[in-house]
């Protein structure tokens, strides 16, 4: 374990296993309320304008190591920082539940006819990834919170945080040129993080995990 501790310290073990739990009970559990409900398709023009281009799936599946790389930075740069951004994460995810199930949505994905690794890639995570769920975009939620944490962490330079920028970018791109979301499924998902960064810090919301930890014994 020491050696877990010193990538990860034990006191952001809690609050980073929390955002993974209420992310399943959030996209999976919702489900539980929206099967067999009437899903809204909320594309606009710019959607249908926008090319189907199976090679951004590359930029769509690596998203998930540049997030772990993003928890590691923001629970190594401090306490306080990895309580605040992980809260704040929480809160965006419970708004996103909230609409999983007020507004059920989907889209119209496009056939995979043809051959080659970036449609084969594509075709499974279609087949993975059902087309619901999808207003505010997580994928999009947890590159956004995970860079504007970074932004804040004094110990990365310039670098790191153009990069996590610049990942961010790129994977909204890829939601849509993949055809895995629409538009406004991206304004969504950093909506809902400002959101939750704002009631994060308004409402004190880290105290939780400072609770947590005191209970605990946590250091």
């Amino acid at each position: 374990m020491e050696r877990i501790y010193k990538i990860l310290p034990k006191y952001a073990f809690i609050p980073i296993i929390s955002c993974l739990l209420l992310n399943s009970i959030t996209y999976f559990g919702s489900r539980i309320f929206t099967t067999g409900m009437h899903h809204y398709d909320i594309s606009i023009a710019i959607d249908r304008m926008l090319p189907f281009i199976t090679p951004m799936v590359s930029v769509y599946v690596l998203a998930y190591v540049t997030w772990i790389l993003g928890f590691i930075i923001i629970g190594r740069e401090s306490k306080k920082l990895c309580y605040e951004v992980c809260s704040a994460e929480m809160i965006a995810k419970l708004i996103c539940l909230v609409c999983f199930i007020m507004m059920p949505t989907t889209l119209t994905r496009p056939e995979i006819t043809g051959t080659g690794f970036w449609n084969w890639l594509t075709s499974l995570i279609y087949s993975m990834d059902a087309a619901d769920n999808l207003f505010p975009s997580i994928h999009c939620l947890e590159s956004w919170i995970l860079f504007r944490g970074v932004m804040r962490c004094e110990k990365q330079g310039t670098a790191m945080k153009i990069f996590m920028f610049v990942s961010a970018i790129l994977v909204f791109a890829s939601t849509v040129l993949i055809k895995q979301h629409v538009v406004i499924d991206i304004i969504g998902g950093v909506l809902v993080v400002e959101i939750g960064l704002f009631l994060a810090k308004k409402l004190n919301t880290k105290r939780i995990f400072y609770a947590i930890e005191n209970k605990l014994g946590l250091e």
